[in-house]
């Protein structure tokens, strides 16, 4: 039996039969690749029976290497999540000594004579290892397991229905209970993610998508049809719902193997054996304890469980890079709420792509939402951060740390020198993404963001090279807020001498002359609202925008919106007859003519 991480040294000089063979093998051990919260060696099955042990570190690396496309780093978008990411570690369970379990004087369930006996569809056993945890759920890890029935509650009505389509046993709906105590962010040490705690390389297996944008490990409904088709799988491989379980923490491969060395399929008989991880060894009579107190949780003390509500929801199609905050405005629903929902988007933005993005709103919000998002105007203001001076602390170092100017920081703060005191306060600024849902009055009369007051519309002509990372930290915007603003696809695909649309607002003194640093480097045009306001627009007419189409000219738009070439020129300060599909042109119409 080979070990494929340790094999490096002779893997060079394999032939290309062997090197494809060995890829396949890998491919195949896709299937039972799972690994639960803790790292560990994870083995892989191949045909004929055999067995090539595959260590979850250099398995993670292949799938990286080899199905991971284009997509960002896991790493980079550490602090996008850092606040919702809940580590396993928190609500873990310690595993018995050998002592223990010696001491451990067995209870067997006794039924209540004054209620229906529990009938259980998974294998129940009352054994040292099972009362171990029986006993470390109603004591030691009391409040833990309570965390657990409250959550359960949201959930597990949805899994028992998926588990009941598919035939399987309705308990296993609390193994999410014993691997993430149903929480949908639960990440462990080897970032396994969701409530089912699914490696990187089996969700995409079980058709998960799992990108920089989209993570559905986190979906609870998907996710669980995943994990019931991988379970599913296991139990056809070994018929035994105990090694089922087993397989799923393990590995199918592990598994395998210690049945094939202690020549026995019981899955308390492997237990004896030396073949299996200690973690694999608690794993049933963990899970076996879960179901013996969640089906009954009041003969064990558990006693007034405020449940979650079930989950429920109503479903609707919205445009890519919109918001969850966008979508929480518009359904008049809290930001926490919405991203409960949808805790599968991974910036809580939907993703880019031709199509619309299906997202979940609370019952009876799906109207409203869909009415009112159309409304809702997304601009970049300044925000206030605060930082207490510590001694040491130079204007410099605090510039460098938040990566502001020193003009910024001194007019922000009516500072006249850089001279600073510890202990006081300093106001930060930096940008925020704002919202604001627009009237109808002002929807008749503005078709973009950039009707809104105190905004300036600054249109960007892409130069050579210039990509969309490098413009978002040019202007301090978010690059999604770019995409969105323009109707981008893709944040890769821009090209020379397309024109960007930016909204900003509130901009301070320091950071207008920024941006004409910036004007007079690139040439972007800027168009500043209070300035055309002023323009001497006459009463019968009105402000719109219009985007260009494919096949438009300016010839064409003028003749629709009865003007001339020329002012549509002057208007956006364009430059011969060139436009480009997708940009947004500003327009001054006769008020009876319909944009």
């Amino acid at each position: 039996m080979k070990d494929f991480s340790a094999s490096k040294t002779n893997y060079r000089t394999r032939s290309s039969s062997d090197l494809l063979a060995a890829i396949l093998m890998i491919f195949a051990g896709l299937l039972v690749s799972h690994c639960s919260p803790t790292l560990q060696k994870t083995s892989a099955p191949t045909p004929g029976d055999q067995d090539v042990a595959i260590y979850s570190d250099s398995f993670e690396a292949f799938l990286a290497e080899n199905m991971a496309g284009d997509e960002e780093d896991e790493d980079s978008l550490a602090e996008v999540e850092a606040s919702e990411l809940e580590p396993l570690a928190d609500e873990e369970i310690p595993l018995p000594e050998p002592e223990e379990l010696a001491s451990i004087e067995l209870t067997p369930v006794q039924a209540d004579p004054d209620k229906p006996a529990i009938e259980y569809d998974f294998p129940i056993v009352i054994n040292a290892e099972v009362e171990f945890f029986l006993n470390k759920f109603q004591h030691g890890q009391r409040k833990i397991f309570r965390k657990w029935l409250e959550r359960s509650g949201r959930y597990l009505p949805m899994i028992q229905a998926e588990l009941k389509k598919a035939n399987m046993p309705l308990d296993l709906a609390y193994l999410p209970m014993i691997e993430s105590g149903y929480r949908l962010t639960a990440y462990s040490r080897a970032r396994a993610v969701g409530p089912w705690q699914f490696m990187r390389g089996t969700g995409r297996f079980y058709k998960l998508t799992i990108n920089s944008y989209v993570d559905e490990r986190r979906d609870p409904i998907k996710s669980t049809k995943a994990a019931i088709k991988f379970l599913s799988d296991l139990y056809k491989r070994f018929d035994s719902w105990p090694l089922a379980v087993a397989g799923y923490n393990a590995g199918g491969g592990r598994i395998n193997r210690a049945i094939r060395k202690t020549g026995s399929r019981d899955f308390w008989e492997l237990i004896k054996s030396n073949h299996l991880k200690r973690e694999t060894k608690y794993y049933v009579p963990k899970l076996i304890a879960a179901i013996i107190i969640a089906r009954d949780p009041e003969r064990y003390g558990f006693t007034d469980i405020e449940y979650d509500e079930p989950l429920a929801f109503e479903t609707l199609p919205v445009p890519r890079w919109t918001t969850m905050q966008a979508v929480a405005l518009a359904g008049d629903e809290t930001l926490e709420d919405i991203r409960n929902l949808n805790r599968q988007l991974r910036r809580a933005i939907t993703p880019p792509g031709r199509g619309a993005y299906t997202i979940k709103v609370p019952v009876g919000k799906k109207e409203l939402v869909a009415k009112n998002l159309p409304r809702v105007r997304a601009t970049v203001a300044t925000g206030y951060k605060t930082h207490v001076i510590k001694k040491g602390d130079t204007v410099s170092r605090i510039c460098r740390k938040y990566n502001i100017s020193t003009k910024t920081l001194l007019k922000a703060n009516n500072l006249r020198s850089t001279m600073l005191r510890a202990g006081h306060r300093l106001r930060i600024p930096y940008k925020t993404t704002s919202f604001k849902l627009v009237s109808a009055s002002e929807m008749a009369t503005s078709l973009a963001p950039a009707e809104m007051s105190q905004e300036n519309l600054i249109v960007h002509k892409i130069r050579p090279g210039e990509t969309i990372s490098e413009l978002a930290r040019l202007y301090n915007v978010p690059a999604y807020m770019i995409a969105a603003w323009n109707g981008l696809e893709n944040l890769h695909q821009i090209r020379a001498g397309q024109q960007l649309d930016l909204y900003l607002q509130d901009l301070d003194d320091g950071e207008r002359q920024r941006l004409a640093a910036v004007k007079k480097k690139s040439n972007p045009i800027v168009i500043n609202r209070a300035e055309v306001d002023a323009d001497a627009v006459k009463d019968n007419t009105r402000l719109t925008y219009y985007r260009v189409r494919g096949g438009d000219s300016l010839w064409t738009i003028a003749r629709q919106f009865q003007t001339t070439p020329e002012k549509i020129r002057r208007w956006n300060s364009i430059e011969g007859n060139k436009i480009f599909p997708g940009r947004r042109l500003l327009l001054k119409i006769d008020s009876d003519i319909d944009a």
